[in-house]
């Protein structure tokens, strides 16, 4: 059985915060005349002349009703006015029907390109903080939050205009009323404080209750791709994982829908008590307008206006109080995101951005640096120093857990150091702009991404602005041995990789390495950082591709991790780590004469081949 779950009780979300979001709701809109202002403009157009047509309507009616009567009184018929009246209602009711399709047509195209816009900004933004942000917990929640409600943020759109034009019809039908009946002024509010209540009652709770629940959230998505995905049903089938995941993902799920209903039936419960209130004050205002026309003060045209006015107030007063408490909610949303996008990157910036060399002239040298991942006290590696020179193949070897990962992150300026300091060509390398110091790199990882696109781009992402190039993805590919994968596949370099997608094909481990290679000689940088690469290649085919590296990247700088003996002697040098720190460092044949660890390593991989 799974184990059990922390119980979670939404925290309530004050009136006083739900306000407070709505400072975000101007920016809102800023960027959405940004996306398409023309669009815009047609959509406020429609809904203001869309506001004066209610009470318009229910005053036309009222006129056609009083020359109805007045017709059935004379003795000589003349239809003329009355026609005129009736033709005027019908255009304005045909008028009414074109403004409501116009506006959900201009709602509907503005929410999609401003849905579009805040993808693109999301995407940009989490490209631009630092990994130390990235890897952070509590960061994920806010992008998940910031993400789920990209689309909701088009109904808050709609909420607020529809607000705005819902003010003007309120302010016009109050008019009509103060005209004839001020009395039903006060009973108009007391048919809508029972409404005023209940919002402000459970004002922010559906938003604290998806706050609270966003890692849960999070664990449910999950949960659905290891349930479901051809990525992991090898292993839920092997180790008959079904019924675990399942049972987790009920037990969670179960627990959210228990909260979200006990949430949902004490608002629907007080909303009804609330609305029995409501609707005794609005037949009272009705009682009073039926004595009023039968006693001769009020005509029937009267009658009809009258009390469609008062209808239609307190149904828009209502939606008004109840759709405003929705928009705070919603802009609670909205604040996440915006905060979202307004967080900095964590890194200082540098007091002076020293520009880069065009060439690498002497390498680069850590000094005495140590680190440890943010929360954490160990230490990962510390007292670390040693030369990377110009055009120099070095190998770093050691157990798992050694530090090597962690100093190639701590090279590409992933991490900063906490202790001591790494220079390039002398100069600390925290006085370069990051971006373009990044750019010196050509880096493939142990865990590289396989891109479920097509091959041509899974090549080119190594440099994605010279994916027109035909020419450089034909020696990239040849240069990584991945010709022989591309000539296998039915469409070449168009073909389509991994499963996702129709007509998709999934790689050998060995296939995307090649793939993965091919990235790095791609980018032709002057630095090529190499992390486990072959670890999916057969031994002649990891020998081969090494063999061709060391000779392709002659005269450039590399690092490369690897397990494999075969593959870390052919560098110039090896570093050795062993619990964070430099053991030893020198050629293969310096430390097999040393017998200390490397040899051990060497030794121990070579009696498994024999």
């Amino acid at each position: 059985m799974p184990p059990p779950l922390k119980s979670l009780k939404p925290q309530k979300i004050k009136l006083k915060e739900s306000f407070a979001s709505l400072k975000y709701i101007p920016r809102f809109f800023k960027k959405i005349w940004a996306v398409n202002s023309k669009l815009f403009a047609a959509n406020i157009f429609a809904r203001l002349l869309a506001a004066a047509l209610p009470v318009a309507m229910l005053w036309v009616g009222k006129i056609i009703i009083d020359e109805v009567i007045l017709q059935v009184g004379l003795e000589v018929k003349n239809y003329d006015r009355l026609w005129m009246y009736v033709g005027l209602e019908f255009g304005l009711a045909i008028l009414s029907d074109l403004l409501a399709r116009l506006t959900s047509l201009t709602d509907g195209l503005l929410g999609d390109q401003y849905a579009n816009l805040s993808s693109i900004e999301l995407i940009k933004k989490t490209s631009e903080l630092n990994l130390e942000q990235l890897e952070d917990s509590e960061f994920y929640d806010k992008l998940e939050r910031a993400r789920q409600q990209t689309t909701r943020r088009i109904g808050l759109m709609s909420a607020v205009l529809n607000q705005a034009q819902d003010i003007i019809v309120i302010v016009s039908l109050i008019g009509g009323l103060v005209a004839f009946e001020p009395w039903l002024i006060l009973l108009l509010l007391v048919s809508i404080l029972p409404t005023i209540l209940n919002e402000i009652k459970f004002s922010g709770t559906s938003y604290s209750l998806a706050r609270s629940w966003t890692p849960e959230r999070r664990e449910l998505d999950y949960l659905r791709y290891a349930g479901a995905s051809d990525v992991t049903a090898k292993e839920v089938k092997l180790f008959g994982l079904a019924a675990y995941i399942s049972d987790r993902f009920k037990l969670l799920s179960d627990k959210y829908y228990e909260a979200n209903k006990k949430l949902s039936l004490e608002r629907a419960g007080w909303g009804s008590f609330f609305n029995v209130i409501s609707t005794v004050a609005y037949y009272g205002a009705y009682v009073l307008i039926l004595l009023r026309t039968v006693a001769g003060v009020l005509s029937i045209g009267d009658l009809t206006f009258l009390s469609g006015s008062f209808n239609s107030l307190r149904n828009k007063l209502q939606g008004f109080f109840v759709r405003f408490t929705q928009i705070t909610e919603s802009a609670l949303y909205l604040q996440d995101y915006f905060e979202f996008l307004d967080l900095e990157s964590s890194e200082p910036e540098a007091e002076t951005v020293k520009p880069l060399p065009e060439h690498l002239q002497q390498g680069f040298e850590f000094i005495n640096v140590g680190f440890k991942y943010p929360n954490t006290e160990k230490w990962v590696v510390r007292n670390i120093s040693f030369k990377l020179k110009v055009g120099e193949k070095l190998a770093f070897v050691g157990e798992n857990g050694a530090g090597k990962t962690t100093l190639i992150k701590l090279l590409l300026r992933f991490y900063d150091p906490n202790e001591g300091e790494i220079l390039l060509d002398g100069e600390n390398i925290k006085n370069f702009d990051r971006a373009k110091y990044q750019q010196y790199f050509g880096v493939i990882f142990q865990d590289f991404v396989k891109y479920e696109l097509s091959l041509k781009e899974n090549i080119a992402v190594g440099k994605i602005e010279d994916i027109d190039k035909q020419d450089k993805l034909d020696s990239a590919a040849q240069k990584s041995l991945a010709e022989q994968v591309i000539q296998d596949l039915p469409e070449g370099y168009e073909h389509q990789l991994g499963r996702r997608f129709k007509n998709g094909i999934d790689l050998s481990g060995g296939q995307w390495q090649k793939i993965a290679l091919a990235r790095a000689y791609m980018k032709d940088a002057e630095v090529l950082i190499l992390d486990e690469p072959t670890s999916a290649l057969d031994a002649r085919a990891e020998y081969e591709a090494f063999q061709r590296f060391i000779g392709l990247t002659k005269g450039k700088t590399a690092v490369i991790i690897s397990h494999r003996f075969s593959t870390v002697r052919m560098a110039d040098r090896i570093l050795v780590l062993k619990d964070g720190d430099v053991l030893e460092i020198g050629t293969h044949e310096e430390l097999m004469a040393k017998e200390q660890l490397y040899a051990e390593l060497f030794k121990l991989q070579a009696e498994g081949y024999r």
